[in-house]
């Protein structure tokens, strides 16, 4: 593409972003368009909660109709014939109670005996709200096993506590609550949730006691199945719907998860596990054992029917039981951030879960990038500053290695003419190889290395990638502003489009990701004037100059935080390649390497050598001349 090529493509994605612009609607019809919207959105919300509840009303009818028609031994028999010794818990009031500590409220009910909702304190909603981590009955869990040959689930039973349902302290610093299934005083399942102060982690006991003989003789293990619709809490919904899925340890081993951009993914899990974590961008709720669970399971779907949750996810668990008179399962819930200290000092490998790259660019991450992070912010409250103080801190770091890349093009570059004398000399394409021979001599000669400015990218390459990963991860910038950005974790939307761009640009413009993309443009215009091949590639050339474009497609739904310090990066390395030109002269550097190449000293000789020579003399005989 020629001068004129580029500048009618500019102009056109000029036109079309000021025709967007000067063709939004207002405030006014963007706020009738919403109320419009959710009018529809209400009417086919209440046709079909209508329509659910005239269903429900009919099997109420039906079921209120047979029950008249019953005596109440009847429906004693049909609930023992159906729960046999756990009969007597199939009917009960639904009941709520709450522990809380400084991070955590947690709702507890006695249908089940189950966390029915969590609401971390310390964190809200991208528009403000309570973040409710999960609620009602978007979320299942239940213990399963069979007792007399018939299948009980403590889902669907109402649990009790002998001596009153009351929180109690255990301790100073931790409070219990206790549920119990007690077919009679002496035989028991009892479930006991324990919260200590600020710590997002409540530990979950399942006690056995005196039912060996209720539960089947052969149960090896008892099934848990944990079922959860997960909720969206992030303005960048797709970006976090592509970094929600489940999680898992694996006894000994590695953390491993579903696919995360799968639709649909399900993995059956046949080894000890420790752990299973149901994983969103900036937070988790997991399950661990303190023994090992035996298999499990795992599910992830994309939920399309409700726009409030991103998955469904559903686990099967297999708890190991051994039939004892008396029974414990100790377990743990974690229900908090996906904060990397928080969950490192778990000691758990928890904070595998937050994605911070593969090998080097993880290390990259843990070793450099969040220690310096996490002491800069000790002292600055303003994350925008503590980007702009980490990207001058790397980019000192490499300025040695970026400088030896600058003067090995510089060098190259001099020598352009010495090496279109070479193209001349051999001009055929059947000459390539001995034209590529000649030119290695040459730099041989003069001490070039063409392999030098790409010393710096190797370094670079790992920073790179490693900010990639840590910024769309880090929930230190969730909800933090920087200049017109109100939250770095998500893009920095200046403008609003009345259409929706593919090619996962949206329906905005950020402004970090666009200024991005115009230091971009300028960073190659650099590097195409330090280049001496563009001329024998126009392809590539091309080519590189709509790589900016294409970042702009990537980068405009990504983390602001992330476009604002590549966009310093170019920056400054756009500054600190002036200042080098500034100080290097093309035609000094040629005139030194023609020196060299002219003033080429002999070969230092070995001392070994030497004394050879001198041997050879004093026999009478003359070293050969070269």
């Amino acid at each position: 593409m020629d001068r004129n090529s580029w500048i009618g493509l500019l102009l056109i994605v000029g036109t079309l972003f000021v025709w967007s612009y000067f063709t939004k609607p207002t405030e006014e019809e963007i706020a009738a368009q919403k109320i419009k919207q959710d009018s529809i959105a209400m009417v086919q919300k209440e046709r079909a909660i209508s329509a659910v509840m005239v269903k429900e009303q009919s099997k109420t009818n039906a079921k209120i109709s047979d029950t008249e028609s019953r005596t109440e031994d009847v429906i004693v028999k049909e609930l023992n014939d159906a729960y046999g010794d756990f009969g007597k818990f199939a009917t009960g009031k639904r009941e709520f109670y709450t522990l809380e500590n400084d991070l955590l409220k947690v709702q507890l009910t006695n249908l089940g005996a189950r966390v029915y909702s969590v609401e971390l304190k310390k964190y809200k909603t991208w528009d403000g709200k309570p973040l409710i981590l999960f609620e009602g009955d978007s979320t299942e869990f239940a213990l399963n096993f069979f007792s007399k040959n018939r299948s009980i689930s403590t889902d669907k039973l109402f649990f009790s506590q002998l001596e009153g349902i009351e929180s109690k302290k255990v301790s100073d610093k931790a409070e219990s609550f206790t549920f119990k299934l007690a077919v009679e005083d002496s035989k028991y399942v009892e479930f006991i949730y324990t919260i200590s102060p600020n710590s997002y982690v409540i530990d979950f006991d399942v006690n056995f006691v005196n039912v060996n003989n209720l539960i089947a003789a052969n149960t090896g293990y008892i099934t848990l199945n944990w079922n959860s619709y997960i909720t969206g809490f992030e303005k960048g919904e797709n970006w976090e719907e592509q970094n929600t899925s489940i999680f898992y340890k694996f006894n000994g081993a590695e953390v491993e998860s579903l696919s995360l951009r799968s639709e649909s993914a399900n993995e059956t899990l046949s080894t000890p596990l420790k752990w299973i974590s149901y994983k969103q961008q900036f937070f988790n709720a997991t399950l661990i054992t303190k023994n090992t669970f035996s298999n499990a399971l795992v599910k992830a779907e994309k939920e399309i029917i409700n726009p409030k949750y991103l998955k469904h996810f559903t686990s099967e668990i297999s708890v190991p039981y051994d039939g004892k008179a008396t029974e414990s399962i100790p377990m743990q819930f974690y229900f908090g951030p996906n904060h990397y200290r928080t969950l490192k000092n778990l000691d758990l490998d928890l904070e595998e879960v937050i994605p911070l790259g593969r090998s080097v660019f993880r290390w990259v991450n843990v070793g450099f990038v969040i220690p310096v992070f996490n002491w800069l912010g000790k002292y600055i409250s303003n994350y925008g500053l503590i980007i702009l103080i980490l990207t001058i801190l790397i980019k000192i770091i490499i300025f040695p290695f970026t400088y030896k890349s600058y003067m090995s093009t510089a060098k190259m570059k001099a020598l352009k003419p010495e090496v279109d004398k070479i193209g001349e000399k051999f001009p055929k394409k059947e000459d390539a190889m001995k034209k590529q021979q000649a030119t290695m001599a040459l730099y041989k000669k003069v001490g070039v290395s063409p392999m030098g400015g790409c010393l710096p990218m190797l370094f670079q390459m790992p920073l790179l990638i490693a900010m990639f990963r840590f910024f769309p991860s880090s929930i230190e910038l969730r909800q933090e502003g920087f200049l017109w950005a109100t939250d770095l974790s998500t893009y920095d939307a200046v403008i609003n489009l009345p259409f929706t761009v593919p090619f996962n640009f949206g329906s905005h413009i950020s402004l970090f990701a666009l200024l991005m993309t115009v230091v971009n443009i300028v960073y190659m215009k650099f590097n195409d004037q330090m280049s001496m091949g563009n001329q024998q590639m126009p392809g590539m050339k091309m080519m590189m100059y709509m790589m900016p474009f294409m970042m702009l497609f990537w980068f405009n739904s990504y983390a602001s935080a992330l476009s604002y310090y590549y966009f310093l990066s170019l920056l400054i390395t756009i500054i600190q390649t002036w200042l080098i030109r500034r100080t290097v002269n093309d035609e000094e550097i040629l005139a030194k390497l023609k020196a060299v190449q002219s003033n080429k000293k002999a070969p230092v000789k070995s001392k070994f050598q030497q004394r050879l020579e001198n041997m050879a003399k004093q026999k009478g005989i003359q070293p050969p001349k070269r």
